[in-house]
């Protein structure tokens, strides 16, 4: 099983960025992959997430889809902002619904996003 995460970069504020996540080992179809971010010194907190029902879902400024035939997620960003400055990580679910991180059965490697002028 693997998740890898990549797209991440030094932007400037307000910019868009779109993460990408490419599975395998498993099914995408079958399974909630959600995405998580670590700021400097903070814990990792849950974005959004896809369940197996679900192509895209956006809250605020963060819209995550999935393309099944690509084994992908995507994480798009929009109006960034320095405090989005973290890494950020992919992340199979256990069951069905989008979870904590207590939730995790697997974990990308994460990509590093910095958001700086």
């Amino acid at each position: 099983v693997q998740l890898q995460a990549s797209g991440g970069g030094l932007v400037q504020p307000g910019g868009s960025l779109r993460l990408s996540c490419l599975v395998s080992g498993f099914t995408l179809n079958y399974h909630t992959i959600g995405w998580f971010r670590q700021a400097p010194g903070k814990e990792r907190e849950g974005i959004s997430c896809v369940t197996p029902n679900t192509v895209n879902v956006t809250k605020g400024r963060f819209t995550v889809s999935r393309n099944n035939a690509k084994n992908t997620v995507y994480l798009q960003i929009n109006s960034l902002k320095p405090e989005d400055t973290a890494v950020y990580y992919c992340a199979r679910h256990r069951g069905p619904d989008c979870g904590t991180t207590a939730q995790i059965m697997d974990w990308g490697q994460g990509t590093e996003v910095t958001v700086s002028s």
